[in-house]
C-alpha cells in the first residue's frame, strides 16, 4: 500500500517538471513567425513612428531601383538602337565620337577630316570591307529651315550622303524611294525626310512625295520619307529630324563644310579583319607615322555600347552614394527606435530571462524584429521605386523604364542587412539586462 500511494506522486512531479521544462524553452526560443507577429504588432502600434524610422531605408532603396531601372531600359535601347544600324558597321572620323567629358584638346581639333579620296582607298583596298557610304555634315551656322506653304522647320538636321548610306545603316523607307547614284552624280536638289519634319511641313495630307520645299533659297523634291526606328531615346532617334540630300548636292551648296563620317560594313564575321585593314589604310592615306598616335578615330558598335556603360556605371555610384545615405540614417533611425523597444519592455524582458531564456535568445528576438521592420521599409521603397516609375512613362511618354528584378532582390536584401548591423546594439544591451532589475522596472 505505502509503495502504491508513492507511484501517483511521483507522476505528477514528473508532469510538473515537464511544464517546467517546456515553459522554459518557449522562454529561450519564440518561434520566429511569433516574434515577426509580434514586431508586426508592435509597428501596427505605432505606424508614424515606424515609418519615420524607416524612411531613410524607403529613400535610399527607391532611389537604388528608380535609377537602375532608368539606365536598363536606356542602354536595352542603345543595344537594339545599335543592332538597326548594324553591328558589322564600323564609324571612321577625324574627330572622336561617343560621349565627350570636357573640350577637346588642341591636337585633336587641329586634324584633318577624311576626305572622299579616303573612302575610295577602303573601298578598292580593304577586302574584308563590303561597303563604304560617306557623310557630309553641314556647318551648324547655316540655315537649316525648310520651309512650305507657310511652314517652317527650323530643327532638321541637314547631311549630305552617298547613296549607298540606306543599305550601309539598314534605312527603311516608309514613303517613296531614297536618294540614288544617279541623283548623287547630278548633284540634284532632293531629299529625304525625317517623320517628324513630314509631320511638322505637311500636318493636313498624306501626299509628301513629289512636293517641292524651299531650303537655302533653293527649290528642293521630296523623293522619300524615312520610316520610323524602333529603337529611340525617349520615343526619338536622331532620324525623325533628318534632311538627307545628295552627298555631291551638299559639297556643291555648301563647299566649306567639309566634316566628313565614314560608315563602313564590313563583311559578316570579319569584323576585327576590316577594323585592321581601315586603320591600316587611313594611317598610310593620311601619313601617320609608325610612333604616331592615330589622327582618326574608329569606332564600333561595341565600343558604343561599352562607352555608355563606363557611363552608365558613374551614375551607379553617384546613386549608390545616395542610397547609402539614406540607409545610413534609416538605419541610425532603426537603432534609436530598438533602443527604446528595449526600455518599453523591460519587464517582459526580465520575465523571459527570470523563466530561462538565455542570452542568445534575446538577441535573436530583438534582431529579428529590427529586420522585419527594415524588410518592410525595404518593400515600401519596391512599391514606391514601382509606382515612380510608371508616373514617369505617363508623364515623359517614351522614357525607357524597366525594373531589374536583381535592384529588387539587392534592394530587399541590403535593407534586411541594415536591419542586421544596427539591430545588433539594442539587441545585445538587451540580453545583458539584470532579470531582477527588469522586474523591478515600471
Amino acid at each position: 500500500m505505502k509503495a502504491e500511494s508513492i507511484i501517483p506522486n511521483e507522476t505528477m512531479m514528473d508532469r510538473d517538471a515537464r511544464r517546467g521544462r517546456r515553459a522554459i524553452a518557449k522562454a529561450r526560443a519564440i518561434i520566429p513567425t511569433e516574434i515577426i507577429k509580434m514586431a508586426l504588432d508592435n509597428i501596427r502600434a505605432h505606424k508614424f513612428r515606424s515609418f519615420l524610422t524607416v524612411l531613410g531605408i524607403v529613400i535610399g532603396v527607391m532611389t537604388v531601383i528608380a535609377i537602375s531601372s532608368i539606365l536598363t531600359g536606356l542602354r536595352a535601347n542603345i543595344i537594339q538602337l545599335v543592332e538597326e544600324y548594324g553591328t558589322n558597321n564600323i564609324y571612321a572620323f577625324h574627330l572622336s565620337t561617343g560621349i565627350q567629358v570636357g573640350p577637346r584638346d588642341r591636337s585633336e581639333r587641329a586634324r584633318k577630316p577624311l576626305t572622299p579620296e579616303d573612302a575610295e582607298a577602303i573601298a578598292q583596298q580593304a577586302i574584308a570591307v563590303e561597303e563604304v557610304a560617306s557623310v557630309g555634315f553641314i556647318e551648324w551656322r547655316t540655315d537649316r529651315t525648310i520651309s512650305y506653304k507657310g511652314q517652317n522647320y527650323k530643327q532638321g538636321q541637314i547631311q549630305g550622303v552617298s547613296a549607298n548610306y540606306a543599305k550601309t545603316v539598314n534605312i527603311a523607307i516608309d514613303e517613296g524611294r531614297f536618294i540614288g547614284e544617279i541623283d548623287d552624280h547630278h548633284r540634284r536638289d532632293v531629299m529625304v525626310i525625317g517623320v517628324n519634319v513630314a509631320e511638322s511641313l505637311f500636318p493636313h495630307t498624306n501626299q509628301i512625295v513629289g512636293t517641292q520645299v524651299m531650303m537655302w533659297g533653293r527649290t528642293f523634291e521630296i523623293i522619300g520619307v524615312l520610316a520610323k526606328r524602333k529603337g529611340s531615346f525617349f520615343g526619338e532617334n536622331e532620324e525623325d529630324n533628318a534632311v538627307f540630300i545628295p552627298f555631291r548636292t551638299a559639297r556643291k551648296l555648301s563647299p566649306s563644310s567639309d566634316f566628313l563620317m565614314l560608315i563602313i560594313r564590313a563583311r559578316t564575321g570579319e569584323l576585327p579583319k576590316a577594323l585592321g585593314e581601315v586603320e591600316t589604310i587611313l594611317r598610310r592615306q593620311r601619313g601617320v607615322r609608325f610612333n604616331e598616335p592615330n589622327s582618326f578615330d574608329l569606332s564600333t558598335a561595341d565600343r558604343l555600347i561599352e562607352q555608355f556603360d563606363s557611363i552608365t556605371a558613374a551614375f551607379g555610384l553617384i546613386a549608390i552614394a545616395i542610397s547609402s545615405i539614406g540607409l545610413l540614417v534609416g538605419g541610425i533611425g532603426v537603432m534609436n527606435i530598438m533602443l527604446v523597444s528595449v526600455t518599453e519592455r523591460t519587464q517582459e524582458i526580465g520575465i523571459r530571462k527570470a523563466i530561462g531564456a538565455r542570452r542568445k535568445d534575446i538577441v535573436s528576438q530583438f534582431l529579428l524584429e529590427a529586420m522585419t521592420l527594415t524588410f518592410l521599409g525595404g518593400l515600401l521603397g519596391v512599391i514606391l521605386a514601382v509606382g515612380a516609375s510608371q508616373i514617369l512613362l505617363l508623364l515623359i511618354p517614351g522614357l525607357p523604364s524597366s525594373i531589374p528584378l536583381w535592384a529588387v532582390i539587392a534592394g530587399l536584401v541590403v535593407s534586411v542587412v541594415v536591419g542586421l548591423v544596427f539591430g545588433v546594439w539594442p539587441a545585445r544591451k538587451a540580453s545583458r539586462l539584470d532579470p531582477i532589475e527588469c522586474l523591478r522596472y515600471e
